[in-house]
């Protein structure tokens, strides 16, 4: 003879399980607010570093002076050294064949016209060797670059800086040079006196809140040369 055997369920928690889900909840819930609170910080830390203005006006620095290299006619580009308001153009120290030389600005011309529609093919005017320049220099603790025709050019006579139909932009502020090693903003490798179309910028950024530091060192090649 067979017996029926019935099992019966019970529903619900036992006081002990109710206890510790009670203890373990918010223990829980203090480690994932920790969580999120160490990641949004770490989220503003990464943003923070990356939109910082000494981050942005490094990024502006460097695509305007490649941009303007690249399209600068070498035999027409020179860096000076400055002092006050006198630009004068820097020239190699010494009699070696091959020197850096270093100065606080640098000129570039290049062209900036438009086809001449009086011709019926609509050429350029290759007889000229620039029609506009762009001046970067350092003023106080500004980076800016000066934009005007050519001729007259950036600096007129007496070394003066040509203010006459420029439009100046601000590139980057709280901007300084090597003071110490006695290196200037701007350079180039001359050849028997002759500069080779390599032209570097160094030049440090620094935040004013918290001291941190930018340096924007590049090298661009100035490839046209026109007339040949």
């Amino acid at each position: 003879m067979m017996r029926n055997t019935r099992y019966e369920f019970r529903h619900g928690f036992t006081l002990m399980e109710l206890v510790i889900t009670m203890l373990i909840s918010p223990m829980l819930a203090l480690v994932v607010g920790i969580l999120l609170i160490s990641g949004n910080r770490a989220w503003l830390r990464t943003f923070d570093s990356t939109q910082k203005k000494i981050k942005q006006d490094a990024q502006v620095v460097t695509i305007t002076f490649e941009n303007m290299t690249r399209k600068a006619n070498r035999l027409g580009y020179t860096i000076y050294n400055v002092n006050g308001n006198t630009f004068t153009p820097a020239v190699p120290k010494t009699s070696s064949l091959q020197e850096v030389v270093s100065g606080d600005a640098v000129e570039f011309r290049y062209w900036n016209v438009e086809l001449d529609k009086t011709d019926s093919y609509e050429l350029v005017d290759v007889t000229k060797t620039a029609t506009v320049y762009a001046l970067f220099y350092l003023a106080g603790n500004q980076l800016k670059v000066d934009y005007g025709p050519y001729p007259p050019g950036a600096i007129l006579g007496g070394g003066v800086r040509n203010t006459s139909g420029v439009t100046t932009k601000v590139l980057a502020d709280n901007a300084s040079t090597d003071s110490d090693n006695n290196i200037g903003a701007f350079s180039h490798t001359t050849v028997n006196g002759v500069g080779t179309g390599c032209v570097r910028i160094n030049i440090t950024l620094t935040d004013p809140e918290d001291n941190e530091t930018v340096k924007v060192m590049t090298a661009a090649l100035v490839q046209i040369i026109w007339p040949k």
